[in-house]
């Protein structure tokens, strides 16, 4: 038996068929490479699977001043022109590796189509040439900078989201928190599947180690270019599970992946934010896996993800 054919029954017909599609593309798994050429191997096959590109209003690169006085570069969505918009700044997926403004250039434009909201992508410094705190480090600071700059892009500071997919979905739960230490008020926390445990072992990561889209050694090399020590793995910044207080940080939309290794752990995220009466909206969209939210050419459920990630920004900011 194949590894995709232990997992044949969970998924989809359309997420079986890209994967075995992807199998006979034969690539080499972006593990056996080195860190420089995986990012360009995943840049190449970004867009394949994904919906079209939106033309967009408005649609600029700037930067942000990192506390180092490193510029960080971003882009700027907008689905329209005028009256300040409420805005989400969205850090990209990628195991703090690979990935950029450019592999998630479409699906940006989606969410701030669907949403009617200004969206921010940044492109935070990547292992392994920043490591473990750099990224975290990163988001919050172009967060801390959009607040106090928002009027200058022509968004509304009183209307912030953050969000962000896997590595970046981690990068959005830590500014979640710092955002509720500064006094920054969020009007929502959109985190896709995201990365939450020091540990890979929980349940899932055993019961999809092999197989799917994102793998057992795939996850170590990502997290070994990262974070080097056991006391980074247990840092909070890396692990928001291991975060002592989740108390007033604001209400979340949690998207997983049934058949994903870290579905369990966006679960368990869910269950601490609720305990801590923080208001969680989760979704499991069932016989997919991770990395399907930028597939939806091929995969139906990457395109219910949009609007449903789409409406809870919408009601966050109460533009319905």
């Amino acid at each position: 038996m194949t590894d995709l054919s232990l997992h044949a029954h969970r998924l989809t017909p359309q997420m079986r068929s890209v994967l075995e599609r992807m199998a006979r593309a034969g690539h080499p798994p972006l593990y056996t490479r080195t860190p420089q050429d995986a990012r360009k191997a995943y840049a190449a096959g970004a867009d394949v699977l994904e919906v079209p590109k939106a033309a967009l209003p408005r649609v600029e690169d700037f930067t942000i001043p990192a506390r180092d006085g490193h510029a960080l570069p971003a882009r700027l969505y907008a689905p329209s022109t005028g009256t300040p918009l409420p805005v989400l700044l969205y850090t990209h997926g990628g195991g703090f590796t690979i990935g950029g403004i450019g592999t998630h250039d479409i699906l940006c434009r989606e969410l701030a189509r669907l949403a009617g909201c200004m969206v921010v992508s940044l492109d935070y410094r990547l292992a392994p040439e920043y490591r473990f705190p750099t990224a975290s480090n990163d988001a919050w600071d172009a967060l801390a900078w959009l607040h106090a700059n928002a009027a200058r892009l022509g968004a509304d500071a009183e209307r912030i989201a953050v969000g962000g997919d896997s590595a970046g979905g981690t990068l959005a739960t830590v500014s979640a928190i710092l955002a509720r230490d500064a006094g920054l008020a969020l009007a929502l926390q959109l985190l896709i599947y995201p990365g939450c445990a020091a540990h890979q072992d929980t349940p899932s990561h055993t019961r999809f180690a092999s197989g799917l889209v994102l793998d057992e050694p795939a996850i170590t090399w990502f997290f070994g270019q990262y974070v080097g020590t056991r006391e980074e793995r247990n840092d909070w910044r890396f692990a928001p599970l291991h975060a002592d207080d989740v108390e007033g940080i604001a209400p979340a939309w949690i998207g997983l992946a049934e058949c994903d290794p870290l579905v369990d752990e966006g679960v368990d995220y869910a269950d601490k934010l609720r305990a801590a009466g923080v208001a969680v909206d989760l979704e499991i969209y069932r016989g997919v896996t991770h990395e399907f939210i930028k597939m939806g050419r091929a995969i139906p459920e990457a395109r219910q993800a949009h609007a449903d990630a789409a409406r809870a920004l919408r009601a966050a900011f109460h533009m319905e």
